[in-house]
């Protein structure tokens, strides 16, 4: 199925929800209404598919990879129908030691730029997990990251655009994180996880941040906040949600905004929503 959006204009947004329950219970679909998207990729989603479909509705397709363990992680990409449907859909990273893990879903459309050409474009949804030094929580982050390497080069190579949105769990520069001296030696900022970044966005893969590319050398803007203190009202914050593009897709990027609530009390999880608006 070919698409339907106006002037090849695609926005796609993406959340680590923190449990679409929660997220729902605190004000996610007022949100979800008024930002007219036409992709939304969701990051630990933690509930089963029919809970799922019963937020978001019949007007959305939804690829959902929900997790083998009860309450963790999932992922999905929701794309509303009356915009754009997938043409081919896949779960999981190909790896098998993650097969059920919940932390990879891609899909494929097919996009008619405005002057009528159709265009093929690959969507991944990724929640890489947030490890823990020293345990083996951190080694599966390093073999989900090395999986990553071998993967994203593939998805370039079968698309004529490939995005990979989600809590990537890292932070790849100093800009990235507020403290970001207080936390070279904690996962997500050690400088083991931030060589894979450079590897992505560098002559290796030749990937493009797309936020970063457009909001250009500054702090953040920040996507996570931790629950303690102020970090929250006092922004001190650390940017590990991302748009990652190949660079004809990168160059696509017209705007890109974190959908930071105006207070702490009004956010629906501890994550922003990233969204950024393609014209094709």
């Amino acid at each position: 199925m070919s698409n339907g959006i106006e002037n090849g204009q695609l926005r796609i947004a993406s959340v680590n929800v923190n449990g679409i329950r929660a997220a729902y219970k605190n004000g996610m679909g007022p949100w979800l209404a008024e930002r007219d998207v036409h992709i939304l990729c969701l990051q630990e989603v933690r509930a089963p598919d029919a809970i799922v479909e019963g937020f978001l509705g019949e007007e959305w397709h939804v690829l959902h990879a929900e997790a083998e363990a009860k309450g963790r992680a999932g992922v999905l990409i929701a794309t509303r129908k009356d915009v754009l449907e997938p043409v081919a859909t896949r779960i999981g990273i190909g790896e098998e030691y993650f097969a059920t893990t919940g932390r990879w879903v891609e899909a494929d459309y097919v996009i008619n730029g405005s002057d009528g050409t159709p265009q093929t474009l690959t969507v991944v949804s990724a929640y890489v997990h947030s490890g823990e030094v020293g345990t083996i929580k951190q080694e599966d982050k390093f073999r989900f990251l090395d999986t990553m390497i071998g993967r994203l080069p593939q998805l370039a190579a079968a698309s004529d655009h490939a995005l990979v949105v989600g809590d990537l769990n890292v932070g790849h520069k100093t800009l990235d994180i507020k403290n970001w001296k207080g936390n070279v030696k904690r996962s997500g900022f050690l400088p083991e996880e931030r060589a894979y970044f450079d590897r992505f966005f560098g002559e290796e893969i030749g990937w493009k941040d797309v936020a970063r590319e457009l909001a250009g050398e500054v702090d953040g803007p920040y996507t996570w906040w931790s629950n303690r203190g102020q970090a929250f009202t006092n922004d001190t914050g650390w940017r590990i949600d991302y748009h990652a593009a190949t660079p004809g897709l990168a160059a696509k990027a017209q705007s890109c905004v974190v959908d930071r609530a105006a207070s702490y009390e009004e956010r629906f999880s501890d994550h922003a929503p990233l969204v950024v608006d393609y014209k094709f």
